[in-house]
């Protein structure tokens, strides 16, 4: 089949984690015979964003990681309704603008003969839920919602004609431990800063340990004011910016231990969606501790696969016991990798994603081929 992603961008995962989980995806494809091509706009905010802070290099860069994605950076005047007529599949993430939403969705409403799917990976849902609202989801075959709650949260709002939890994953070609290496450095943190979504738990749940336990450590991200890095080095860790996805495995590798503190919103509102760097760490085979959230699916096991602090308290209680503990150490590791092998890959997530398309009655390519012979 033919795939077409419509994302802010597959090039530039600055301050955009769902890059990471598009191009898991489109390779997984790729790998089982099917094509898929992204497309994302000229004013990407984040490609844009990434130039400015690392060049151009950055953009090669992410041609020598990823050969065999292919990209379209579209304008104004791209003639989208001929790329999308030779399409079997559109996906449409949520952070595209409305006008190209409704686009989109006009030609699958004229009888384009393709599904067209929404593909919603973030929290504006319950923060934002106007700008959700003014999506055109009625001529979309179904939302694909990265969490229960978030489906359930398009249930209830009446937006879209159906909708599915479709969880992020690790692309594990790409995250996976790197044997033989014996790491000098004690905790890593990737992530971005936001927009003050987790400040206060930033500074309860890695700063305030780390400061307490005297650990070195390095923190990879984008977004970061003066003041949180100053924040950062008082404690004993180490700002390094931004941090190609490519290298965040190796990165792991050299540290002993990463730390998870999800978003306010994912808390407080979506309990039970874990962002993707929690199945790409447990991927990469470092343990991880995190600040509280809800498993409410049960995609993990509960105190084996990572743990849970309540407070930066016990934060600092289990990062010394991870840290002092090598068997201790080991046991997590290799759970929190067994789970994302045998539920939590991007393999697990294209299989699914072709069983939902079974459900909606998907068109295959031989309803293009029919279709170009009675035209003709």
């Amino acid at each position: 089949m033919r795939f077409l992603f419509y994302t802010q961008s597959l090039i530039s995962d600055w301050n955009h984690g769902n890059a990471h989980f598009l191009r898991g995806i489109m390779r997984e494809l790729i790998a089982r015979g099917h094509e898929a091509l992204a497309l994302e706009p000229e004013a990407s905010w984040s490609r844009l964003n990434l130039i400015a802070q690392c060049g151009r290099a950055a953009i090669d860069r992410f041609r020598r990681d990823f050969p065999e994605l292919r990209t379209i950076i579209y304008d104004d005047d791209f003639a989208h309704e001929e790329l999308i007529a030779e399409a079997d599949v559109v996906l449409v993430h949520e952070w595209n603008e409305p006008s190209l939403v409704e686009r989109i969705g006009r030609v699958r409403r004229l009888g384009g003969r393709f599904t067209l799917l929404f593909h919603d990976t973030h929290h504006r849902a319950v923060s934002a839920a106007q700008d959700i609202a003014s999506f055109p989801l009625d001529d979309f075959d179904c939302v694909l919602a990265f969490g229960a709650t978030l489906r359930e949260r398009y249930d209830r709002a009446g937006w879209g004609r159906r909708a599915f939890t479709w969880h992020e994953a690790a692309d594990d070609r790409l995250f996976r431990p790197l044997e033989g290496t014996d790491p000098p450095g004690r905790l890593v943190w990737i992530g971005n800063w936001g927009d003050e979504e987790r400040t206060e738990e930033l500074e309860t749940f890695l700063i305030e340990p780390v400061r307490r336990l005297s650990l070195n450590g390095n923190v990879y991200g984008v977004r970061y004011p003066p003041s949180a890095i100053a924040k950062l080095e008082r404690s004993g860790l180490h700002y390094r910016g931004w941090i190609a996805n490519a290298d965040v495995p190796r990165e792991f590798a050299q540290h002993r231990v990463t730390v998870h503190v999800p978003r306010r919103p994912y808390v407080n509102s979506l309990p039970g969606i874990p962002t993707i760097r929690v199945f790409e760490a447990l991927a990469c085979g470092i343990p991880l501790v995190s600040s509280p959230w809800s498993d409410d699916e049960g995609l993990f096991r509960a105190g084996r696969d990572f743990l849970v602090a309540r407070n930066g308290q016990e934060m600092a209680g289990l990062l010394t016991q991870v840290l002092s503990d090598v068997d201790f150490s080991a046991e997590l590791s290799a759970a929190g990798l067994e789970t994302v092998r045998k539920r939590h890959t991007c393999r697990h997530r294209v299989s699914e994603l072709l069983s939902i398309l079974d459900e909606v009655g998907a068109y295959r390519p031989s309803d293009h081929a029919r279709s170009r012979e009675a035209a003709g």
